[in-house]
């Protein structure tokens, strides 16, 4: 069965239209308006071997606020979707990832329960971008993918390095969590079901 799923969102504010497969090749097809976010969405796809292609347009003449969020928002959604049950994937991941002086962990639970432990130390702004907004998509993706994720910052000064870092260890981690496995006879769980 194709783990695949197709989401769009339009709101007032936003518009969010996505494609994400899971047993992809990496490739990535983004275009948010936002070219920071375009880049990191480009890593995730990728590093986590997720074929992924973003269209999405918003009110960024009021903030960026909104498009970030929503696009974290229906990324989460598809993610959760194109797990299905999330049976006979391996659950778990983990990823230490250095770019030059910044080096970055991650580790993700797939198993059903929201909740993200964020500790990235950023600079206010990356040219235009607000960097405040990193912890946005990630709550609204970690909440819409009912995912439990831990993203630490253990060296790093250039909030550049440090972002990128993370993503590429949430792309690392993400593929591997969702991986197939042979490793478990349906839900890797010892309840039965996540």
């Amino acid at each position: 069965m194709a783990r695949v799923a197709e989401m769009t969102r339009k709101t007032k504010e936003t518009s969010v239209r996505l494609q994400l497969g899971l047993d992809g090749k990496g490739r990535g097809s983004i275009s948010t308006g936002l070219p920071f976010l375009d880049h990191m969405l480009e890593a995730l796809a990728r590093h986590s071997a997720f074929d992924l292609s973003v269209k999405a347009s918003g009110d960024l003449q009021v903030d960026d606020h909104h498009l970030v969020e929503d696009v974290g928002l229906v990324l989460g959604s598809a993610l959760d979707q194109a797990l299905a049950a999330r049976k006979l994937i391996s659950r778990y991941g983990w990823a230490v990832v250095p770019m030059d002086e910044a080096l970055v962990m991650c580790a993700v639970d797939l198993g059903g329960r929201a909740h993200l432990s964020y500790q990235l130390e950023l600079s206010k702004r990356i040219k235009e971008f607000n960097t405040e907004l990193v912890q946005e998509f990630l709550e609204a993706l970690v909440r819409n993918a009912k995912m439990n994720l831990h993203l630490r910052q253990l060296a790093g000064r250039n909030s550049h390095h440090i972002i990128e870092a993370a993503f590429k260890a949430l792309a690392q981690a993400l593929g591997a969590a969702a991986a197939p496995s042979t490793r478990y006879l349906g839900v890797p769980s010892t309840k039965g079901v996540l």
